[in-house]
């Protein structure tokens, strides 16, 4: 399976300050904010990923990931001339995908809980039709809002429904078969212009292909679009970290950890880091890390 990263847009919602940088680039708490759903991906199990933004913004990406090599990725990047709805990154990215089924995941939503990487790794076996995720929200009117039954089939997708049949909103990550390249390349745009991946969900589900899973009660999703949210995002990420003593999408350890690069090509990592609390979590992370292999080999 692949990954596609869409991180295009123009982040009205966060004006002024989206007019120097794209949304993405922010920051949430101690990282940028792309490194969150780049480190889903990378908790899936996936390791070939594309990047889509606008032209303006793609020169810093590769600036801050690079090729991903160091991570033990393949990154992609591809331009999004104009942002048309999430169902375009398909199009966009149809020679990336290729063959393979993929996931799609937007680049301001973070997601966080105890079991989440094997909820993920689970969705990568998908053979045949969709995936989406059901997360209980207090306010589903302002939301994709998805019903289901017993055996996890959804039943039923609304868009921000004035009555929702259910608490769970759909949140941005989401797992399709081969065919979503020619489904999106079928779409009629909306009354706003966009493909929507509503529509997308509303097709896998019309076939019924299209299966949820949710979120336990211990997980967070976070959606930070809006100057409030990533007020919220930061002092979310950033109360854990004090509090556990470990970070969040920190992407060097979770490649580590996820078998992706060596002990030698960590150490590599740090060393060409400036100094900083970053560094030293992770020279940290080397440190146990060493004296384990040598309790291990003596």
């Amino acid at each position: 399976m692949k990954g596609i990263l869409l991180a295009g847009g123009n982040g009205t919602r966060l004006y002024p300050l989206t007019r120097v940088t794209n949304k993405h680039l922010m920051s949430i708490y101690d990282k940028p904010m792309i490194f969150y759903p780049l480190s889903t991906l990378m908790l899936a199990g996936i390791r070939e990923i594309a990047l889509i933004s606008s032209p303006k913004d793609l020169p810093s990406y590769k600036q801050l990931l690079g090729s991903g090599e160091h991570l033990g990725l393949s990154i992609t990047y591809i331009e999004q001339e104009k942002p048309e709805g999430i169902a375009q990154a398909f199009t966009l990215a149809e020679d990336f995908i290729n063959r393979d089924s993929v996931c799609l995941t937007l680049g301001d939503n973070i997601f966080y809980g105890d079991g989440f990487s094997k909820l993920l790794k689970d969705c990568t076996e998908l053979e045949e039709g969709g995936i989406v995720f059901g997360y209980q929200v207090n306010d589903p009117e302002r939301y994709g809002v998805v019903s289901f039954d017993q055996a996890g089939n959804v039943i039923d997708i609304e868009e921000k429904p004035q009555v929702p049949k259910s608490n769970y909103a759909i949140p941005g990550v989401y797992f399709y078969d081969n065919k979503i390249v020619d489904i999106a390349k079928g779409l009629t745009p909306s009354a706003r212009g966009e493909l929507e991946i509503t529509d997308v969900n509303l097709y896998y589900l019309q076939r019924g292909q299209l299966k949820v899973k949710l979120f336990g009660r211990g997980s967070a999703w976070l959606d930070t679009g809006t100057p409030d949210s990533l007020l919220d995002a930061s002092n979310f990420v950033g109360t854990l970290e004090k509090r556990q003593g470990n970070k969040i999408a920190c992407l060097e350890e979770i490649a580590y950890k996820m078998g992706y690069i060596s002990i030698d090509t960590l150490t590599k990592n740090i060393s060409a880091m400036p100094n900083g609390t970053y560094k030293k979590y992770l020279a940290q992370i080397l440190k146990n890390e060493t004296a384990s292999v040598a309790a291990v080999t003596s």
